[in-house]
């Protein structure tokens, strides 16, 4: 592997709203800006916004298809973009660098208008 090199895009389904309430039910984040419409209305968020873990999860996923994730030594996450019901996600990643030991990997989950929702980072032990 050399650095530039491009991992294969991992393509989500379309976040819809009861993936928001069956997320909330497995991770314990009942917070009603994810699952209630009229709550997150009068939040001004205009409806409800996908939970950042699960887009995060997604990048997971991800990392777990290009690499075995025994190798994975860190993993880390900057939030940029709420997610909504009804996007499509995109999570990509490349090489970005390397030690003797690690590679150092980049990734990001986009939406199909090529939103940045989160960016990673992540370093994974050569074998």
């Amino acid at each position: 592997m050399e650095i530039g090199y491009q991992f294969e895009p991992l393509h989500k389904e379309e976040i819809t709203h009861s993936q928001l309430v069956r997320y909330a039910g497995a991770s314990g984040d009942f917070n009603p800006i994810h699952t209630v419409v009229p709550f997150a209305e009068s939040a001004g968020l205009g409806g409800v916004i996908a939970h950042g873990m699960l887009v995060k999860g997604f990048v997971g996923q991800a990392i777990g298809q290009w690499f075995s994730t025994k190798d994975l030594v860190k993993f880390s996450t900057r939030f940029r973009a709420m997610t909504r019901p009804g996007e499509k996600i995109t999570v990509q990643g490349s090489v970005v660098d390397e030690t003797a030991d690690r590679w150092i990997c980049q990734a990001e989950a986009v939406n199909e208008a090529g939103e940045v929702k989160v960016k990673s980072s992540f370093e994974i032990k050569k074998r």
